[in-house]
Formats: C-alpha cells, structure tokens, sequence
C-alpha cells in the first residue's frame, strides 16, 4: 500500500523503530541508519522491529558519513528520529535543515514527553507518560497497584500507531501542497487521545472518575477469573442478550441474584460468586463450555498459545519464520495479509543503498 514511499529512520529504541516497523510492514522502503557500533540495545542485532527495512551503519558525527545521511534524507518523504528535543539539531540533522534540502519531508519526532513542556527534557518511560496523562488509572482492580501490559498503551498504541498517524497525514499532505512537516508524536498526547472512548462513556454518566464502580471495570461480567489449573478466562457480556447466554452456560439464568445485571451494588458479591465457580474447573473445561457461542468468553494466552487458538492460526496472526514467533502485519486489504519481511542485519546494505544514492541523486 505504501509502494514509492521512502522513510529514514536513525535508530533509537521502542515507539520509533515499532513505527517504522509498521510502515515497512505497509510497503515503504524503509532504510535505518544503524549506529557503526551497537550499543547494547535490548533489541539486538537483526531484530524483529527491523523486518522489511535495509541498514546502513553510520556515525553522525563523523562528517562524511554526516553527508551520507543528509543526501539520504533528501531523497525521502519521511524521518523518523526518537531522541530527546534538540539532539538532532546539536548533530545538524533538525527538521529546519533537513527541510531546507527537502521541502517535503515529513519529520516524525518521538517521544514520552513531547516536543514543548515542563517535561519535554526529562527522562521517562512508557509507565510514567501513562501515568501521567491519565491512561493508567483505570488498570487493575480499586484495591490494587495500577498495572498495564508493558508498552502496549503508552509505546506502542499511544506513541509508536500515533507517530505513524501523522506521517501517513503529513505525506498525504506533502503530496497535495508540496509542504513538509514536524510530527510531535508525545506518548503523553497520544495514550490521553485514547481515553476518549472512555471519557465519551463517563459523560453518558456510565463511568466514573472511581475505579471499579464503572460499566467496564466494575461488573462481575466485565474482568478476567482465574481457573483451577491456574489459567485465566475473560468475560465481558455487556449487552443484556449476551449476559443471558452467558448465565445460560453456567446455569444460571433462574439464579435470582444474577437477575439485575447493571445494579451497581451487587458486582462485588457476584464478583465473588463468579470468581468461586471459575476456581473450581480447568481453563480446558471453560473453553469447550463456552465454545461457539455468543456470551463473550474468552480464554487468556501467552502469544505462543494464542498461535494456536484455531481463529488465531485460521487467520495466521502469529507465525514462525525461522526461529523466530511473530505477529502478521495488520491491517489487511482486500482480505489479504502482507507476508513477513525478513529482518535486516546491521549495516547488511550499505553497498546497495550507497549505490543508489550516487547513482540517482535527488534533483
């Protein structure tokens, strides 16, 4: 989908190569400027978040390969950089310069905290940016620490899907008007945006600003159960046709204290009742119970069971290349979906980048 679109990314960690990731996934000839040098990065050498890109190793302050970089920016319709406010520019590789030789690149910035701010300098992480634009506080049950899957709200859907929002928005706006942009994509701004679902629910007076005595996060038939082989079930039948088949399966549809589903006052004691009766069977029991049918029941996976489930493996949403468990590119067009790229190793195509450059410099 994104074929002719070129986007340079200089490593950095998280959010950033994840969205540059997605877009090489989309189509666009993504080149990363590897460091000549790893530094440790947790993600290592050939990583998964390098799949469909190629590398070219550099060192940005060395001026030869300063050069390398900057020609290589002029040809592209997209940066991605994910360093603290103002590095790029102390390297000569901010978006004023950059524009400068390329009017229509679109310059995606990436941090927790934003480009501007009392913060914007600080260090952080993705449990603080959440914390502190408010995405976390409806995690985990009212009598529990607040705790959220790692990344997933702040990195990935708050920081990294926002960031490549705005760089798919700005090429599109590049190509009517011929005018280049900043993406600011703030894990902060981002992971708030996402509560808007949530704050639309609260302001129809169905939630509220206390955790667990609202719609989703309160009800005895909106949480997870633990089973008696220590797996996990959720249940979340919200609407009352659905919370119907679901007692239906546990027979419990003549059970008087299970009749007012949104009585508020009753979820801690049915909480209670439901948690007891999940205890007592095994997750493989709770599966084939609630099998083909429409009460919203699910068991919960680690991703190396889930590629199993046989909707998971029917749609091939987590696959095996080599050695190696990953997720299939999403979305899907026209019902197809995007083979997996192999992933790039440091520097493997520097000759073949280079050759490019020289031979067809940007006009």
């Amino acid at each position: 989908m994104l074929n002719g679109i070129r986007i340079v990314e200089i490593e950095g960690l998280g959010p950033a190569p994840f969205a540059a990731m997605t877009l090489a996934d989309l189509g666009a000839d993504v080149i990363t400027i590897h460091r000549k040098e790893s530094s440790g990065s947790v993600t290592g050498d050939a990583s998964l978040l390098d799949r469909g890109k190629r590398s070219i190793s550099l060192d940005l302050k060395d001026s030869d390969d300063l050069k390398i970089a900057r020609a290589l920016i002029a040809t592209a319709d997209g940066l991605i950089e994910g360093f603290r406010p103002g590095v790029m520019e102390r390297l000569g590789l901010g978006p004023q310069k950059c524009q400068v030789e390329n009017p229509k690149l679109v310059y995606g910035r990436m941090t927790g905290w934003g480009q501007t701010g009392p913060k914007s300098q600080m260090a952080g992480h993705d449990l603080n940016y959440i914390a502190t634009s408010g995405a976390l506080w409806y995690a985990s049950d009212p009598d529990t620490t607040p705790l959220t899957p790692a990344t997933l709200v702040g990195d990935i859907g708050g920081g990294a899907l926002y960031l490549v929002i705005g760089m798919l928005a700005g090429v599109l706006n590049a190509r009517s008007t011929g005018k280049g942009t900043v993406v600011d994509a703030a894990i902060v701004d981002g992971s708030a945006h996402m509560m808007s679902l949530l704050m639309a629910i609260q302001q129809a007076g169905q939630f509220t600003a206390n955790r667990g005595q609202s719609l989703l996060d309160g009800p005895h038939w909106s949480r997870s159960y633990r089973c008696a082989d220590g797996g996990f079930m959720t249940v979340q039948c919200l609407e009352p046709k659905f919370y119907a088949l679901f007692l239906e399966r546990l027979d419990l549809s003549d059970d008087p204290e299970f009749q007012e589903q949104f009585d508020a006052s009753s979820w801690p004691h049915l909480t209670l009742r439901l948690t007891e009766i999940f205890a007592n069977k095994t997750r493989a029991h709770w599966i084939k119970l609630f099998e083909n049918s429409d009460a919203c029941v699910a068991a919960v996976y680690p991703p190396s069971e889930a590629a199993h489930d046989p909707h998971m493996a029917a749609r091939q949403i987590w696959q095996m290349p080599g050695d190696t468990l990953q997720p299939a590119p999403a979305p899907r067009f026209d019902g197809h979906c995007a083979p997996i790229n192999a992933s790039t190793s440091r520097d493997a195509d520097r000759a073949d980048i280079l050759r490019e450059l020289w031979a067809h410099p940007k006009e």
